[in-house]
């Protein structure tokens, strides 16, 4: 349990502590209060009655008293950073909305959430501007309402939580992997199977720490399984459907540069050189000319799937190819079928 607690720190923070001997009883809200630095008695009963905070292995109220011995830990959102983050209007695309989340279908380009050399311009920005009136985001925190998060040239649905009790029970459902996502990808090569699955610990290139390696050492970097299936194949491209059991970063760009499929004109993974096809003029005019149609690459969080906060209903949501995926797939269909007539 503690290791895989440890993992869910790229979504919000984890604490562990066991109870000293000498402990008298205390309501664990209050003993955490002071055990934690930066957080409210508030944000710690919100945890609690989201299920997140946990003795023993077992979720408990706010007011459950602490014994020696106890072993708690805490499943927590992000805690406020130092710096003010400036709201701004920038226009974002709302696919649903209610009083406890909202659905975002986010363009390729924007980054979600600031960070080094990307304090601006962001999905953050945006939603401090938006929400400016809700407590959730008026607490200065990095990534307010967020649980999850797609790269800045990955295009797709993300859901943002609009108050503290609505993001501890999505964070505890990411953290249990009952979110359900698909993504589209076109990658590179004839695909052998028609589906299939993808194992291996991802973590950091130890050479370039700005993208993600497959570590066959069960030692190094962090479990990771993505699942796919054959969409469409185009000969020297494929297109596919992926589904996560994880959500490790960059999980689909390295798995499928890992089996040697890597994304279409993803930069950071290979996948910007033409790695199939004829060696002829014509073939490499149009793979480029594909890759100034799509400058990024092709990877779109097309659905999303989750149990709603408040009524403990299943909601899902779809999204469809944007436009810059959608005409180079055109592109590849007809290329393909020019062959067979």
């Amino acid at each position: 349990m503690q290791n895989e607690l440890k993992d869910t720190k790229e979504l919000y923070e984890h604490f562990r502590f066991v109870v000293d001997k000498g402990q008298s009883p205390e309501r664990i809200d209050k003993f955490l209060f002071h055990k934690i630095e930066n957080v409210s008695r508030t944000k710690v009963q919100y945890a609690a009655e989201a299920g997140n905070i946990l003795v023993n292995e077992k979720s408990v109220k706010p007011s459950y008293k602490v014994k020696p011995g106890d072993v708690i830990s805490v499943l927590l959102t992000f805690p406020p950073r130092d710096n003010e983050i400036i709201p701004e209007n920038i226009p974002i695309n709302i696919v649903y909305e209610d009083e406890d989340i909202v659905i975002v279908n986010k363009e390729a380009g924007m980054v979600v959430h600031p960070a080094y050399g990307n304090y601006t311009g962001t999905l953050v920005n945006a939603l401090y501007w938006r929400y400016k009136d809700l407590p959730l985001f008026k607490s200065g925190e990095l990534r307010p309402g967020l649980v999850h998060r797609i790269d800045k040239n990955t295009s797709g649905l993300l859901v943002i939580a609009k108050n503290e009790i609505s993001l501890n029970k999505l964070a505890r459902q990411f953290f249990y992997h009952t979110i359900e996502r698909h993504y589209n990808a076109l990658v590179w090569g004839n695909i052998n199977d028609d589906e299939g699955t993808i194992q291996g610990n991802i973590g950091r290139n130890k050479s370039d720490r700005k993208i993600m390696t497959v570590y066959e050492d069960g030692e190094i970097g962090k479990h990771a399984i993505t699942h796919f299936k054959v969409v469409e194949r185009f000969n020297f491209v494929t297109l596919v459907d992926c589904w996560l059991e994880t959500g490790r970063t960059h999980q689909i760009r390295a798995h499928f540069k890992y089996i040697g499929h890597p994304l279409f004109n993803d930069t950071e993974y290979g996948g910007n050189k033409i790695l199939k096809g004829p060696s002829s003029t014509k073939y490499r005019q149009f793979v480029e000319n594909c890759f100034k149609q799509l400058p990024r690459q092709a990877l779109h969080a097309r659905t999303l799937t989750f149990v709603h906060p408040k009524t403990n209903k299943l909601i899902s949501f779809e999204s469809p190819l944007p436009e810059d995926m959608q005409v180079v797939i055109n592109n590849w269909r007809n290329y393909v079928n020019s062959f067979k007539i």
